[in-house]
């Protein structure tokens, strides 16, 4: 089997996309945590890994890099078919999966970037409102399609791709003080994923390169 670096940071929801998909098909993998306050992936030995200079990515045989979250998902499906599948066997649900899942890394997740509202607050924006904002818009358009797919998860009963994107822009929401309430059924499924073992284990606070203060 190939040998797989992950290239993350504690507090990236994309990063933690990864994280939480490597543990639920059982992938080993080696940790390096790349310390986005320090500015290390600007660094041009990251650079030359990662020419958007951003997290995660997915070092295959120390020769490949996957720098894209999405891509790297998917690789870890195609190449790892006898692990855990977190795509459903039919077309019409795999189409669900990904229109759920790209509602998040699409529409939700970008604006809300760090060097974006840094951009923005520049501009005279409101950093906290900025993020309110497309967080609560990102969430009702979730909202509205996850309310006619989800079972116990986002897509019937299994554990998918869009549970693996919902769950970090939740924390991240969180962070943010969006109140989840006001999407059911995305509140409901958070309830029983973030009990979920990977889930738990691939939280920010619990990960190695988290300050000790916000653990």
């Amino acid at each position: 089997m190939a040998s797989l670096t992950l290239y993350g940071y504690y507090r990236s929801s994309c990063s933690a996309r990864l994280r939480i998909a490597l543990d639920l098909k059982a992938i080993e993998y080696k940790p390096v945590y790349v310390n986005l306050n320090n500015g290390e992936h600007f660094r041009e030995e990251y650079n030359a890994k990662n020419p958007s200079r951003s997290v995660p990515t997915l070092m295959v045989d120390d020769a490949w890099c996957i720098p894209q979250s999405m891509a790297a998902l998917e690789y870890l499906e195609e190449a790892y078919p006898e692990s855990t599948s977190l795509l459903p066997a039919d077309a019409k649900s795999r189409a669900d999966v990904r229109t759920l899942s790209e509602i998040i890394v699409t529409d939700t997740q970008p604006p809300t970037n760090d060097t974006l509202m840094k951009r923005a607050e520049s501009a005279g924006a409101d950093h906290l409102a900025w993020a309110q904002f497309f967080t609560e818009r990102g969430l009702k358009a979730f909202e509205g399609v996850v309310s006619k797919t989800a079972g116990k998860y986002c897509c019937g009963d299994m554990i998918t791709l869009a549970d693996v994107c919902l769950v970090p822009a939740l924390w991240n929401a969180e962070k943010f003080k969006v109140a989840i309430e006001a999407f059911p059924t995305v509140c409901r499924i958070y309830g029983a994923l973030k009990e979920h073992p990977s889930f738990k284990k691939s939280h920010w606070q619990n990960q190695p390169d988290c300050p000790e203060e916000l653990r």
